[in-house]
């Protein structure tokens, strides 16, 4: 059997879009992924089911694998001839121990590559608004071990604090007194900057900054300080009060809940963390298509309709899904299409169409309105959606014309969530997002006898996309503190960003 390849991966810090785009094309044609517990998690989410996820849990004094036991692992995959990546938080050679394991590859003639990754010592500063060389106030850098092999090996703090650059520590936060002890014994100005930062590029990222004098103190009385995280000495430090620009989104540290269906949570969830949000996914709706051969027949004669009308994004993407087997966009060009919303507007657009009839409030009752003008005895409409939607809108327009409603999907509850339900009843979310009233129902159904205690609490606040979505909540039991105006997603970001701006 040939032998495979390792490659030797950094994931970079914080975010999981700050891994390189050649990383990130490795890591998804991985057969085996050997990865540490210091990065983002978002990696794995996405890989096939086919790749073997191996956990060695490394950290600064924790582990589920000795290295040499990971080095043994890496081998052995690579002998069955499998693409084996060894992922690791940050850079592979700063402080992740892949200079040793390249080593051991070479040693045993197997085939490596190394994927450079961004580390925590210069990424991580950036989070923290500080730059780690500056012209005027950092003319070097120098990233150094907080803890060595040895734990009898001393630091030399006579040539660092000679060093008129950046000193970054790395791993170090149980050594800070000994670090500031250490500068101060060796000559360092008590005066001298110096911040600690605590899960840099993360919405939990916390930063204390004082002079090396008074860092410890401070320090100690700030719980979000948890390993990892890096102590930064230096004049460049100053310069964070201007460059802070990563803590100062404005939702940055808030927990909000999204309760989309699985495949719809990520367009949320990305415009939340973009703004500084912990997003956590509590998907309560599964989207299931049916009826798929009436809804392909109707389609074979579309050309008998006069308007399509669609009042979701799952409609069209389930309608275009069918109707492409068969046919192309041309077969639609002499109907009026008809979209309840800009979101569904914008799954039209995805296809290159767009909704020539698109009501001002994006609700059933306003469609209608809108509807009403341009609708005749002889009008024929086909309305494919959810098998639960609401029938104002059909009934009324059968008032008018002649509505064939084809139920094209079902929209079922989501899970199962008992670890993520545990976590939210441990650590109460400060928003929790509605978007629909199939969210509403499916998460009180998945939490359960959680419900209460959470939706009741008062350090949680409930956000509706509308006033239908207001209603079921209300129906339930619920208070609604905030409801988007304009009943879309961009709307309801816009909500979570005006609640913060009170609470300033």
């Amino acid at each position: 059997m040939k032998n495979g390849k390792v490659y030797l991966v950094g994931a970079g810090i914080g975010e999981a879009d700050n891994i390189t785009v050649k990383a990130k094309k490795i890591l998804e044609a991985a057969d085996v992924v050997v990865h540490d517990r210091l990065l983002n998690k978002e990696l794995l989410a996405h890989l096939g089911s086919h790749v073997e996820l191996i956990d060695v849990g490394k950290s600064s004094s924790e582990h589920l694998m000795k290295q040499e036991e990971i080095n043994d692992l890496l081998v052995q995959r690579a002998r069955r001839g499998h693409r084996v990546v060894r992922l690791k938080g940050g850079d592979p050679y700063v402080f992740g121990r892949g200079g040793e394991e390249g080593e051991v590859l070479y040693r045993e003639g197997v085939d490596f590559e190394v994927v450079p990754g961004i580390t925590s010592g210069i990424a991580g500063l950036c989070y923290a608004g500080i730059p780690i060389t500056h012209r005027d106030l950092a003319s070097s850098l120098h990233l150094i071990t907080g803890h060595h092999r040895d734990e009898g090996q001393e630091i030399d703090y006579a040539t660092l604090s000679a060093l008129e650059g950046t000193l970054v520590f790395y791993m170090g936060l149980k050594n800070l007194g000994s670090i500031t002890r250490g500068l101060l014994g060796a000559g360092k100005s008590p005066e001298t900057p110096v911040a600690v930062i605590s899960r840099a590029g993360y919405p939990q990222q916390c930063t204390v900054c004082a002079s090396l004098g008074k860092i410890e103190e401070l320090a100690g009385k700030e719980e979000g300080l948890v390993s990892p995280s890096l102590i930064v000495v230096g004049e460049a430090v100053s310069l964070r009060e201007k460059l802070n620009f990563f803590e100062r989104r404005p939702l940055f540290g808030k927990k909000i809940v999204v309760t989309r269906a699985r495949e719809q949570i990520s367009g949320l969830a990305n415009s939340l963390k973009d703004l500084g949000a912990e997003v956590i996914e509590l998907p309560s709706i599964k989207i299931v298509p049916k009826n798929l051969e009436e809804l392909s027949e109707e389609i074979s004669r579309i050309e008998n309709y006069t308007h399509l009308i669609f009042t979701s994004k799952n409609g069209v993407d389930i309608f275009m899904e069918v109707l492409l087997k068969e046919k192309d966009t041309r077969s639609l060009s002499g109907l009026k299409l008809c979209a309840i919303g800009s979101g569904t507007q914008a799954a039209l657009l995805e296809y290159g169409l767009r909704a020539d009839i698109l009501p001002k409030t994006y609700v059933a009752e306003s469609l209608f309105e809108e509807l009403k003008n341009h609708l005749d005895i002889d009008s024929r409409v086909l309305l494919p959606r959810s098998e639960i939607a609401r029938d104002y809108l059909r009934k009324n327009l059968e008032t008018l014309c002649s509505v064939n409603e084809i139920h094209i999907y079902d929209t079922l509850v989501e899970g199962p969530h008992q670890l993520v339900v545990e976590k939210l009843i441990e650590d109460v979310p400060d928003y929790i997002t509605f978007t629909s009233s199939s969210t509403v129902r499916n998460t009180v159904s998945i939490l359960g006898d959680k419900a209460d205690p959470l939706l009741k609490n008062d350090g949680l606040k409930i956000i509706s996309i509308g006033p239908i979505t207001s209603s079921t909540v209300e129906e339930h039991g619920y208070k609604v503190h905030a409801q988007a105006g304009q009943h879309d997603i961009k709307t309801l970001v816009e909500v979570l960003i005006e609640e913060e701006e009170k609470n300033k």
